[in-house]
């Protein structure tokens, strides 16, 4: 492998979603607040693994787990359906950077340029950096493809959110952080769809904690969506992680959607 290979440095944008140039913004050695680190830990993992089963393997630590890039590889061929380059099997560093350079030029393939995020960051497990690898992978595999109503991806999910909840009492959601805390956004979503599952009526504002966790207990039942959100971390942090957020909403978007054409 030479030198080019090796260091080769992504950052990535997509070139057709507004919502997405804004990540060209970030800082690379800025922090991320650790309240949001914790929520994207849990629910990266959540939703990586809610693929990875599917192939009977799954992750447990996020930043470790993808530096020899084969899970990583696999993980994008089970939500792709598509076969990646043969990975290297050796145990030798540039084997594991040459494997998720693999998955990286299969992530860039896919209309992502990649300019900041480098395949040696994430061998070395960069926290930063493989959670914001794992961010573009669920926006361009979750959340671009969304479309309600002539939006698309970030604004085409809230729009079908508020279109869904637009009927309950006490549901105002304007957002992926905030508007999510009292935990009623999510009950008001399964409701509309699976009423038999959840009496909305007997919901408090009130207690947020009971609302989310009844909420993720039901999705998970029956719905076959993981639990993705911590409860706690969600009704105390002053402003909730908009990415934590958003992969777990858009879950209960493919659930239902997906079951039935967009419908309103």
């Amino acid at each position: 492998m030479n030198q080019i290979e090796t260091s080769m440095q992504y950052s990535y944008e997509y070139e057709d979603d507004e919502y997405m140039i804004q990540e060209e913004e970030w800082d690379r050695d800025m922090l991320l607040d650790p309240a949001w680190e914790k929520q994207q830990r849990k629910t990266f993992t959540a939703w990586c693994n809610s693929h990875l089963r599917k192939a009977g393997t799954q992750i447990e630590n996020i930043e470790d787990d993808f530096r020899n890039g084969l899970k990583l590889m696999l993980l994008l061929e089970v939500i792709s359906g598509e076969r990646l380059p043969k990975p290297d099997r050796g145990k030798m560093r540039f084997h594991k950077i040459a494997n998720v350079n693999k998955a990286l030029d299969y992530i860039a393939s896919k209309g992502v340029k990649l300019v900041s995020i480098g395949a040696e960051e994430i061998v070395d497990g960069n926290v930063k950096m493989t959670l914001g690898m794992i961010w573009t992978i669920i926006l361009r595999f979750a959340i671009q493809d969304i479309s309600v109503e002539e939006t698309s991806a970030k604004e085409g999910l809230l729009l079908w959110c508020q279109r869904k909840t637009a009927p309950y009492r006490n549901v105002n959601i304007q957002n992926f952080h905030l508007s999510w805390k009292d935990g009623l956004a999510l009950c008001a979503l399964i409701h509309r769809h699976r009423p038999d599952l959840i009496d909305y009526s007997k919901l408090n504002k009130d207690d947020p904690l009971r609302n989310i966790n009844l909420a993720m207990e039901i999705a998970e039942k029956h719905l076959d969506i993981p639990k993705m959100l911590d409860a706690e971390d969600v009704v105390n942090t002053a402003s909730p992680d908009e990415r934590a957020i958003m992969t777990y909403v858009s879950c209960y978007y493919h659930a239902f959607a997906g079951a039935q054409k967009v419908s309103f």
